[in-house]
Formats: structure tokens, C-alpha cells, sequence
């Protein structure tokens, strides 16, 4: 008799040893009102460790939601999810026997890219309401933006996820990145607004706010960069540089940003 997700265990085991992530990456661009140049809107996130706030900006997006888990269950047999969270939401952050990586890759990246597949979730948008919901308040509607696929890139050389649910965790990642671009214009003022307003204190603030709160001591705004600009930072250092977060005019920038951007070639990423 198959489990269903609640009854699916939690966390990494000495047979279910790597972590599969398996996510959505958005370009988000937009029209600066001001001047008319390509903006890259990233989500700024605020979290409280311990006793310091580390903001990090990064590509909207998250794990994408399984929708038959029955489907990964005859595919691989036994697998766990990473954590309680993870495990609530259905989303596709697993552990599984490091020898099923290549049978379940293979099956990723053949549903990931259909239409209302069945078995995997294959559209940004939900992830992108909600995102849109947590940096400015606002219920982001279909009518505002337009997306579409670009590539799918896959990382296959396990590293230790930063993730806070299951930090450590050697993790190998598929991602399905999409281009968003705003066409409203009154939403692109607020998104150029919002980054313009809110400075690193405040950020770390909100967060410090939100734990007080009971919360879990996170805060999330926009960073809006212009294109060209984030874009020819990311081509003028090392490939290898491009591996790893960085900083960009004081910013720390995740290191799946780059994976976004166009002519940007990220070493440790292949693109499918």
C-alpha cells in the first residue's frame, strides 16, 4: 500500500542520502518609469540567524509542487522530503537514494516542460503571486505580466543547500526558468519604488520586527537592477566566479542569479 504525503518521513537517512530540489527561476523585467531601461527585479529577503540579519537578493521562484506523489513512488520507490514544511506543501525538495538521481532527473525534465502535466506543477505563477504578495502587499493578476519558458538547466555535482529547512543537506537541483515581464505600468512604479525606498537597515529592521512578532524574523522587498548593468557584472568575472553568491554595488546577490540571465554561462550549470 502506497503512503500518502503525511505519512511520507522527513528528512535525510544513511540510504536516502541526497536531496533533490527541484525548482522555478523568473526573470522578472520591467520598463524603469523614469527612463525607460530594462529593469531586473529580484526578491530582497531579510532573515534573522541567530542574532545577525543576512539579506540576500535572489530570481523569484521556488520549488515547484508534486501533484501525484504516486507517480514518484513507482519512478524511485522509498524517498523522504527534506523537511516538515516541505512535506506540508508537496513541494519537490526530496531525499532519495543517490543511485535513483539519474531515473528521476530523466522523468523532471520530461513533465517540467508540458503543459498542465499531471504529475508535476509547470507554471511560475502561483510561486509568483505569492512572492509579489510578500514584497509589496499587492494580489498580482494574471492581466499585469506576461511569461514565458526559456531554459531548463540542471545541476548535477551535489552541494550543501543553504536552505534553512534542511541546511547542509548535499543537494543536486532541476531548474525551470521563466521570463515574467510587467506590463502595467502603475505595478512597475510600485516594484522601482519599493526598491528605492526601502534601505538595508530598514530591511533588518522589519525582520528583527517580525521575530519579535512571534514571526520567523523575515522580511521581503524588491531590488531592482538595470539589466545591462547586472548583466555585464556577471560577464566580466570569471566563469568560476559565477559559481557562487557575489556582491553587486553592495548587494549580496544569491548564486542562482546569474542562471537567469542571458549569455551569462554559469559553469557548474548545464543547459538543457
Amino acid at each position: 500500500m502506497k503512503p500518502n504525503h503525511e505519512e511520507i518521513g522527513v528528512g535525510a537517512t544513511e540510504e536516502l542520502s541526497l536531496r533533490v530540489s527541484v525548482a522555478t527561476l523568473v526573470r522578472v523585467l520591467f520598463k524603469n518609469p523614469k527612463d525607460g531601461n530594462l529593469m531586473l527585479a529580484l526578491e530582497r529577503k531579510a532573515t534573522l540567524r541567530e542574532s545577525e540579519v543576512e539579506i540576500k537578493s535572489q530570481p523569484f521562484g521556488g520549488a515547484i509542487r508534486i501533484l501525484d506523489m504516486d507517480a514518484i513512488h513507482d519512478l524511485i520507490g522509498n524517498f523522504h522530503f527534506d523537511s516538515k514544511s516541505s512535506r506540508a506543501e508537496q513541494d519537490f525538495r526530496l531525499c532519495i537514494r543517490p543511485s535513483s538521481w539519474s531515473v528521476l532527473q530523466e522523468f523532471c525534465l520530461q513533465h517540467i516542460s508540458r503543459d498542465d502535466d499531471p504529475i508535476l506543477e509547470t507554471e511560475p505563477t502561483r510561486e509568483l503571486a505569492e512572492e509579489f504578495y510578500d514584497t509589496l502587499k499587492i494580489n498580482l493578476q494574471p492581466e499585469q505580466y506576461i511569461h514565458k519558458p526559456v531554459a531548463t538547466v540542471v545541476e548535477n555535482e551535489a552541494a550543501p543547500t543553504e536552505n534553512t529547512h534542511a541546511k547542509g543537506y548535499p543537494t543536486v537541483r532541476v531548474y525551470r526558468i521563466f521570463e515574467a515581464s510587467i506590463t502595467d505600468s502603475s505595478l512597475a512604479n510600485a516594484m522601482l519604488k519599493n526598491s528605492e525606498s526601502l534601505s538595508h537597515q530598514s530591511l533588518c529592521e522589519l525582520a528583527l520586527e517580525d521575530a519579535q512578532n512571534d514571526g520567523k524574523g523575515r522580511a521581503n522587498a524588491i531590488l531592482a537592477l538595470p539589466l545591462k548593468r547586472i548583466t555585464d557584472h556577471y560577464l566580466n568575472v570569471s566563469p568560476d566566479e559565477r559559481n557562487s553568491a557575489t556582491f553587486f554595488e553592495k548587494h549580496q546577490l544569491d548564486e542562482t542569479v546569474p542562471a537567469i540571465l542571458e549569455g551569462v554561462i554559469v559553469p557548474k550549470y548545464q543547459i538543457l
